[in-house]
């Protein structure tokens, strides 16, 4: 292979560095990257692995650009609000780096199509929101050979990494015959581990091996991300990719990098295989391993102690007669973008039990949040307090914008 003239202007700046040169331009060429999910962390790591000249890049999404995507998914915009996001994504790629191939799979990554899709790649980015399809990334990865480049985010914290690959912190040679004089001694001088390059390093599930329950982490749709956060962690993962494709530096295998954007600051902490991690054989139902079909069977055999309702629903309701004491537990500062006048109550939904007071008279109490998240947690923590008659706002504030209410904000 080589790059014809127009190819050399393109990556001028990259063939005049000692590290990449014509060598190392050729071999980004000639990479072929998988990126799951093309949201806020893939679009960073997109649009600079396109510029870069890798010269196959796989885009996995199901999804569609919406307006809410544009604070953060920066690949999109208004002029794509409403198409595909592979489709869109693309369009932007192709117009930042012509000279390079995009192939597009418009789906949801699956246990039954991941390896297929997978194989083909040498290395896969992790840009995914979700718990099942992270730990599906990982297993794939791991079964097939592959560096998973990681990154996460959270409100105003990121976390980036390398999984299954080389390089990962161990302990040196004749550890296990020191006596605690000796290691103490080493651990003064930051000598109780060495970093080798060439040691198999961990993956996902070496540092979580369960994932949370279900419900406990938020989404950003429910619990919102500080807009340049992906841009900055995507960037990390973009990086690393380059990085493994050259075969220069070192990469983050057998590191976490964490970012805290409030302070400004990183933190590194060392990772190791765990002995202890099962052997990935092969891939499982991932919604059920991170509890999430477990809490819709739980749902269709009315387990919960609250009845869901649409928000079409919860107006019909209204409009013959109901009567429920109804309780937002938005935070206020969500309040001020959009609120129904007709609530009786606004309490996070942390301090909902301050409202027992007010629940005793045997009234419905319907329970309403962003999406339906926090609102289900609070149902269950009034039932655990004596509340019956629960109703659960499904889809919440922004349902009811959509179905009941069009002229109020949707955020």
């Amino acid at each position: 292979d080589s790059l014809n003239k127009e190819e050399i202007a393109h990556y001028s700046k990259h063939l005049i560095l000692e590290n990449v040169g014509m060598e190392g331009q050729l071999k980004l060429k000639n990479a072929k990257v998988l990126c799951v999910g093309t949201g806020g962390l893939g679009s960073p790591v997109l649009m600079y692995l396109a510029a870069a000249g890798v010269g196959h890049i796989g885009l996995v999404d199901f999804d569609v650009v919406d307006e809410s995507n544009l604070q953060r998914q920066i690949v999109h915009g208004m002029s794509t609000v409403g198409t595909s996001k592979v489709v869109s994504a693309k369009a932007r790629l192709i117009d930042i780096n012509p000279h390079i191939q995009i192939e597009v799979f418009e789906k949801a990554l699956t246990s039954k199509n991941a390896c297929r899709i997978v194989e083909p790649f040498d290395i896969v980015v992790d840009g995914t929101d979700n718990f099942p399809t992270r730990y599906l990334v990982n297993d794939v990865c791991v079964l097939l050979g592959k560096p998973n480049v990681y990154g996460s985010i959270f409100k105003f914290d990121g976390q980036a990494s390398v999984f299954n690959h080389k390089g990962c912190w161990v302990r040196p040679e004749g550890w296990e015959a020191l006596n605690n004089e000796e290691r103490k001694d080493l651990r003064k001088q930051k000598q109780d581990w060495l970093y080798d390059e060439m040691a198999k390093g961990p993956h996902y599930r070496d540092l979580y091996p369960e994932p949370p329950p279900a419900g406990l982490v938020p989404s950003c749709a429910e619990g919102g991300v500080f807009g340049v956060l992906p841009g900055i962690i995507g960037c990390i993962q973009a990086n690393e990719v380059v990085k493994i494709i050259l075969g220069i530096g070192r990469t983050l295998s057998g590191r976490m990098l964490s970012y805290d954007a409030l302070s400004m600051s990183f933190r590194e902490f060392k990772l190791q295989p765990n002995p202890k991690t099962p052997v990935i054989t092969e891939l499982i139902d991932y919604e059920q391993f991170c509890g999430l079909s477990n809490a819709v069977e739980s749902s269709e055999r009315g387990i919960e102690p609250f009845t869901r309702v649409s928000a079409t629903d919860v107006a019909k309701r209204l409009s013959v007669g109901w009567n429920p004491i109804w309780i937002d537990v938005r935070k206020p500062h969500e309040i001020e973008i959009v609120a129904i006048d007709r609530v009786n109550y606004v309490k996070a939904h942390e301090d909902v039990l301050e409202l027992l007071s007010e629940l005793g008279d045997g009234r419905d109490v319907l329970v309403m949040c962003k999406s339906g998240g926090r609102s289900a947690k609070a149902c269950v923590t009034l039932a655990k307090a004596g509340v019956s008659n629960l109703y659960n706002l499904e889809g919440g504030i922004t349902a009811w914008a959509t179905e009941v209410e069009p002229t109020l904000a949707i955020y």
